[in-house]
């Protein structure tokens, strides 16, 4: 099963309730949950399917770089799909930025440049990054050993995740652009993608603050994910 043009063809197509639909709403709900978003997933869907907002009783209004930092991520997955057989760049990298953080706040901020790499230093999960000064020569070097691999494995799209995120090359956002890569850098190498969901992020944190002396953590969790990916392919190709 060729699950790249499947996607391809039901964004073309515009087709509704099939794997292109869910996928998008449950990588937009999950990715922007974990980096803090308070939109629910039927909020999430409501935004998708009919381009509005609704709050429950007792829900806790929509903020407003919520609502766009959705809709740029369906945005953001629509051009991944364009470029997902495309060998993976700064430029590509860059764009995945442009579109998620494309008229929120942040894009009002001067300095924080869209589009391109951070001006300020920054920290994630208590750890210290990349300095500005390195991050466009730490990048390359990453990205050249990346694209040098014969054979790209799971364990290399995770591992290059890790190195992406200790980089943290954006001033933010880096977390939805990581996993935006893996999604796909898995569709252009042929294996199964995945999802990281909001309730097992503690997971996934772990896994980058102990990688790479404890590998099995992050990859763990990774394949854990793909499972829940394969289960919904499952559903809808039976007998691919």
């Amino acid at each position: 099963m060729n699950l790249l043009k499947i996607l391809q063809e039901e964004k073309t197509a515009s087709l509704k309730g099939g794997i292109y639909h869910q996928t998008q709403i449950k990588l937009a709900y999950n990715t922007n949950r974990i980096e803090g978003s308070l939109l629910s997933e039927e909020q999430t869907r409501y935004i998708y399917e009919t381009n509005t907002i609704f709050v429950e009783n007792g829900e806790t209004s929509a903020n407003v770089d919520d609502i766009l930092e959705t809709v740029n991520h369906f945005a953001c997955f629509d051009y991944m799909l364009d470029v997902a057989e495309q060998a993976l760049s700064e430029e590509i990298i860059k764009k995945f930025h442009l579109l998620l953080k494309n008229n929120t706040s942040d894009a009002k901020k001067s300095w924080f440049r869209v589009g391109d790499y951070k001006t300020q230093p920054n920290v994630v999960g208590g750890m210290e990054t990349t300095l500005p000064a390195q991050v466009s020569s730490e990048m390359k070097n990453l990205l050249d050993s990346y694209l040098q691999k014969n054979n790209v494995t799971l364990e290399d799209i995770v591992d290059f995740h890790f190195q992406f995120e200790r980089i943290h090359p954006f001033q933010d956002g880096n977390g939805r652009v990581g996993r935006l890569i893996m999604f796909k850098e898995c569709l252009a190498h042929n294996i199964i993608p995945f999802i990281i969901e909001d309730e097992y992020k503690f997971f996934y944190y772990r896994g980058l603050n102990e990688y790479p002396a404890v590998k099995g953590y992050l990859t763990d969790t990774c394949l854990s994910a793909q499972d829940d990916y394969k289960k919904m392919l499952k559903y809808f190709f039976p007998n691919p």
